[in-house]
This record gives C-alpha cells, sequence and structure tokens, in this order.
C-alpha cells in the first residue's frame, strides 16, 4: 500500500537530507509536499515545521517525514498533536513494525546519522507496509486515543 501523498519537513539540520529525499521522491514519481525548510536557515526552529507536517498528516490521513539533527526533537513535537503516532526507527525491522504493529503516521530522521541508503530504504519499508488490523494492535491504539482526549 502505497500513500497518496508524503509530507515531509526539517529544520537547518535536517534540511540537506530532505533535499536529497526531496530529489529521491521525484525520481521515484512519490507524491509529496515540502513544507519547509525551504531554504536553509541556521536560526530556524524544528517545532515550527513539525507541527506543520503533523497537522498536515492528520489532516490528510497520510504519511510524514521529518529530519532535524538527531530526530529526537521532531519526534516529541510531532507526538504532541493528536492523532500522530511519530516514531524514530533505527532499522528496517523497526520501520516496517512501527507501521504494522503501531500504525506510525511519521517517521523522524537524525540528518546527523542517517546516511540517505539507509534513509531511502526505511521510507520505502514504512510507506509500503500497511497496519496489521489486528485485534490486539486495535485495542491498543484506541487506549492510546484514549490518552489523548
Amino acid at each position: 500500500m502505497m500513500v497518496q501523498k508524503i509530507y515531509i519537513g526539517s529544520d537547518h539540520a535536517g534540511f540537506e537530507l530532505k533535499e536529497k529525499l526531496i530529489r529521491w521522491f521525484e525520481r521515484k514519481s512519490i507524491f509529496y509536499e515540502d513544507v519547509g525548510a525551504l531554504k536553509f536557515n541556521p536560526t530556524d526552529d524544528f517545532p515550527d515545521y513539525a507541527l506543520k507536517v503533523a497537522n498536515a498528516v492528520v489532516r490528510s490521513k497520510s504519511l510524514g517525514i521529518l529530519v532535524c539533527g538527531s530526530g529526537q526533537g521532531m519526534c516529541i513535537t510531532a507526538n504532541k498533536v493528536k492523532g500522530i503516532r511519530a516514531v524514530i526507527p533505527s532499522s528496517l525491522r523497526e520501520a516496517r513494525l512501527s507501521r504494522k504493529h503501531d500504525n506510525a503516521n511519521i517517521m523522524c530522521l537524525s540528518g546527523w546519522y542517517t546516511n540517505f541508503h539507509k534513509a531511502t530504504t526505511m521510507i520505502e519499508r514504512f510507506m509500503k507496509t500497511p497496519f496489521s488490523r489486528e485485534p490486539k494492535r486495535i485495542r491498543r491504539l484506541n487506549k492510546i486515543k484514549r490518552i489523548e482526549t
């Protein structure tokens, strides 16, 4: 299952990797929207872009990619938005299981430590893996939803 549109955003520390990922999206004909940063700005703040991607993902029921220095700040911020399940996978298995078991909808990456090849293989796995819809997975997600309200 490929998503209709992927939302992507980064701060200055993730800008270089984000720009490479956008060129990769274009080569792979992956429909995306870049919510910024649209130019390198060493004084920008990651919460601004995390919020833009998170809101777009919730509104469109699509997926998002966020890139900052460590990935941690983006993940923390995105998870403040009701309906977001942001993760920072460190392997292909984690990228797959975050979608299959937890229905994660935003993948956060480190612009400092994630190389382009690993990023693209994890994104591809993330995008192609459907949520399993097993009763225990749905039950657990419903418990998370109750925490959000």
